[in-house]
């Protein structure tokens, strides 16, 4: 089995200077990537920030006979972000590879939850991952070649109390990732999203300390790397943790026809349980899918 290697790309990993992002960062430059580490050197809040983290993990990589830059953009800052991209391309003259994964928690039950903390997740997670993409995207278009892995979360393909404002913006990322990985398909841009269960300080007040040990952050790279190798998928989301990996779908069952009767809704109840019914179930290639089931039953109806 030949060893994945990453010798002459060049890498920008977010949210690097420490826990999940630190280990994606050394994985890939021990594997030959130059590696430009992000990290705003924030609390979990977001708030605050220093350069420390970042070239933390550049001293390491360097050490080990590795090439890393230390960058402290905040991804909430396209101007900012931009300059992060302009840094890795004048350094290296290329971006082969953007790994999403800064974020913050600011967890609270969504009745208690301020609006500001709501919104103030969904810029980190989302529109940090937008600016990031919107930044690469010009080069990776112009090299014909792009590896983007965004950072999801079973708290959004799932659910999880107390979560509402990270769950909605890690499935945001889900629907971002599946329209980008359509949309970069002819420029060799591939897509893909990693869920990963890992003990960082993000999560470590969530699990005893038997679940924590089994949970290091470095069980969750080697997906990372699958996803943003020149062998990688597209459209797929890999979950991770402990050793253990799944890949998450997004499905659309078979479903029923009803037509548009005034007893319809009285007849949807009723039968719920067929529309809900998972045998051949499928993951659509893209959105029109739902759409073109649903005529073709309707003209299948009408004979």
């Amino acid at each position: 089995m030949q060893r994945m290697d990453f010798s002459g790309q060049v890498a920008i990993v977010t949210g690097a200077g420490g826990g999940l992002g630190r280990q994606h960062a050394l994985a890939l430059a021990a594997r030959g990537a130059r590696v430009l580490v992000n990290d705003l050197g924030g609390a979990l809040d977001g708030s605050a920030g220093s350069t420390g983290a970042a070239q933390a993990v550049v001293d390491e990589i360097v050490a080990a006979g590795g090439q890393a830059l230390a960058n402290t953009a905040s991804v909430t800052d396209f101007d900012a972000v931009q300059a992060m991209v302009a840094q890795a391309v004048d350094a290296w003259g290329r971006v082969d590879i953007l790994v999403n994964n800064a974020g913050i928690l600011r967890d609270k039950s969504f009745a208690k939850m301020e609006l500001q903390d709501f919104r103030q997740v969904l810029e980190v997670h989302l529109m940090g991952a937008v600016h990031c993409c919107k930044a690469v995207w010009p080069q990776m278009v112009a090299q014909k070649y792009g590896r983007i892995v965004m950072t999801t979360s079973s708290s959004g393909l799932y659910g999880n109390f107390g979560q509402s404002n990270y769950g909605a913006a890690k499935m945001a990322q889900v629907g971002l990732m599946q329209t980008l990985a359509l949309e970069g398909a002819k420029q060799g841009i591939h897509v893909n999203a990693l869920a990963p269960t890992a003990a960082t300080r993000m999560t470590e007040a969530l699990f005893p300390p038997p679940v924590l040990q089994a949970l290091q952050p470095e069980a969750v790279v080697p997906a990372m790397l699958v996803l943003a190798h020149q062998s990688a998928p597209t459209r797929t989301i890999l979950c991770a943790g402990a050793g253990g990996f799944e890949a998450a779908h997004i499905t659309l069952t078979q479903g029923i026809y009803l037509g548009a009767g005034a007893d319809t809704a009285e007849q949807l109840a009723a039968r719920l349980a067929e529309v809900t019914a998972r045998e051949g179930e499928q993951v659509p290639p893209n959105g029109s899918a739902q759409g073109m089931l649903e005529v073709g039953k309707a003209l299948a109806a009408r004979g």
